[in-house]
């Protein structure tokens, strides 16, 4: 790393540190390889780049270590002799899991305005845990509200009536939105198919036999 670099600090980076409540020095050493430009780890260049002693860059990385917040991988270098790398792909999943939940939180709210849109009217607590218990089922939130939207079509908006729709489709193995558009589309096409063949039935011909 070149002395003269300053680290560049992200937002996701300050957001995952803080949930991990992390001591200044694991903050700093964690900084340090996010920014490093090799993961080796080198004492003598931490410590003199981070102006920390030695003794608490050891104990910092030791806990970063033990929290699984880091790892060290074995590789090879041209020569074929091995060395240890620092490892940050830990500290990125925990980033991505955090990222993940946020998501998640935010379309949860998301799926509750629609619901109370619809109904024109706040939902009320039973109908807010029977959605989340939609959800907690593992019904996506796609084939939710394509169910509020066979509902509304139907002139039925209920939780109830939701509810028995959901449970009909989980019977037939839809799992998404575009499940029940391909079935419906299935369904629709097998249609067809039997109005095509009463019409062109020969009625006269079988009736004659």
């Amino acid at each position: 790393m070149n002395n003269n670099k300053k680290f560049v600090v992200e937002a996701n980076f300050i957001k995952a540190t803080c949930q991990l409540n992390l001591t200044l020095k694991e903050f700093l050493l964690l900084l340090y390889f996010e920014n490093a430009d090799s993961l080796t780890f080198d004492l003598d260049l931490i410590s003199e780049k981070l102006k920390v002693s030695k003794d608490d860059i050891m104990e910092a990385f030791n806990n970063l270590l033990a929290k699984n917040i880091i790892s060290l991988t074995s590789e090879k270098n041209e020569l074929g002799k091995r060395y240890e790398k620092v490892s940050l792909d830990n500290f990125y999943e925990s980033i991505k899991k955090e990222k993940d939940k946020d998501q998640e939180k935010n379309l949860q709210e998301d799926i509750f305005t629609k619901f109370e849109n619809e109904f024109r009217r706040p939902l009320h607590g039973s109908e807010i845990e029977i959605i989340k218990a939609w959800l907690d089922k593992m019904y996506s939130e796609d084939l939710i509200l394509q169910a509020l939207d066979e509902a509304i079509y139907n002139g039925a908006v209920s939780i109830r009536y939701i509810d028995t729709i959901l449970y009909e489709w989980s019977k037939k193995g839809y799992k998404s939105k575009e499940d029940v558009l391909n079935g419906q589309k299935k369904r629709f096409e097998n249609k067809k198919l039997e109005e095509t063949s009463v019409l062109e039935w020969d009625w006269l011909d079988d009736y004659d036999k």
